[in-house]
Order: structure tokens, then sequence, then C-alpha cells
């Protein structure tokens, strides 16, 4: 099993390598095969075609929440931790992911008939997020009023919809800046009213 899923993660990592360095348009199968040191045979098993490794962006934002949850300090507030997941993660998108493709994974994933992989529940990103968001509820860092739920799919809302824009204006700002400056007055909403 482990390298089954290390095979698979080999190819999604160099597809994703040369779909920023060379584009996507540009990146042959034969390219993904010779930079993850696998076999089409490998490569078909996993995957139908180029196109499905577009919905693999989200394994690989996974593997970054998967990483940075141990780097976190478990007393940190959870609207800073909150902030923190952030500016990593568009960190790596503005170092690895270029416009073009996010936009690509945006398309895809408005005319899929099959799985939605942004909204995925099931996913680390939103377990992670459903966790700080009830610990900081519980630790009275925020609001009660709403549910974990709600916060939860607030903040991925305005997290997608500020890589949306990202696009839109094809990367001319660094996203994790931007965020940087945006996303802390937004979260400050849902901190509990003072009294």
């Amino acid at each position: 099993m482990g390298k089954k899923s290390n095979t698979k993660a080999r190819i999604v990592s160099a597809a994703w390598k040369l779909f920023y360095e060379q584009g996507y348009e540009d990146t042959t199968v034969e390219d993904i095969v010779a930079a993850s040191d696998t076999s089409k045979g490998s490569f078909y098993h996993y995957f139908e075609g180029k196109d499905a490794l577009l919905s693999a962006l989200s394994v690989l934002f996974d593997e970054e929440y998967e990483m940075l949850r141990h780097q976190m300090p478990a007393e940190m507030d959870a609207v800073d931790k909150l902030v923190f997941l952030n500016r990593e993660l568009f960190t790596m998108i503005d170092n690895t992911v270029s416009p073009e493709l996010m936009g690509k994974l945006f398309s895809s994933q408005l005319v899929t008939r099959g799985d939605k992989h942004l909204l995925n529940r099931e996913r680390t990103y939103f377990k992670l997020l459903q966790q700080i968001t009830r610990e900081g509820q519980q630790r009275g860092q925020l609001r009660t009023d709403l549910s974990a739920n709600e916060i939860v799919k607030a903040y991925a809302m305005f997290e997608r919809g500020l890589m949306y824009d990202w696009c839109l204006c094809n990367g001319e700002y660094a996203l994790a800046r931007y965020a940087g400056q945006m996303m802390p007055m937004f979260l400050q909403g849902y901190r509990p009213a003072k009294k």
C-alpha cells in the first residue's frame, strides 16, 4: 500500500512541478512519467489522463496541511492558527502554482460531474479547520452563535475568493501578501463581541 501511494504522490508532485515550470499545455504525459521515474502503465493506473491531475492539487494542499498541523503551537489562538495556515498555503501557491494552473483547477471543478475535490469535507483541509474552529469556540476565541460548520464554510469561501481574484488578475500581486492583509480583517468578524 505504501509503495502504491508513494508512486501516485511522485506522479502528482512531478506533474505539478512541470505544470509550473513549463505550463500545463506544454507538459505531456511522457514528461510526467520521465520526471516521476515511473511508467506509463503506472500513470494510467492512477489517472485517466493529464486533465485528471488537475483535481490532484487538493492532495498536494492536504499534504501541506498535514505538515503545517504539527508546526502550530497548541496554545496558539484560533484566529492566529487560521491566519498562519492561510499564509503558509498561499506562500506555497505563490511559489509553485501559476495563476493559469489555478484557473484550470477552478474551471475543472465548475464543469465536473464527479467529485468536487475543493468541497470534499473528508479532506484534511476541512477536518483541520473544523478542529481549530471547535477548539477556538471552546476557548472563547471564536463566536458560538454560529456553528463551526458555518465558520469553516465562510473561511473556505473567502480563501477560494482570494485565489479566484488572484487568477482573474493573472497573479499580478503576491497572493500571500494580499491575503495577509485581508484574512485577519475577515476573521475579526468571527471573534466574540467584547462585553
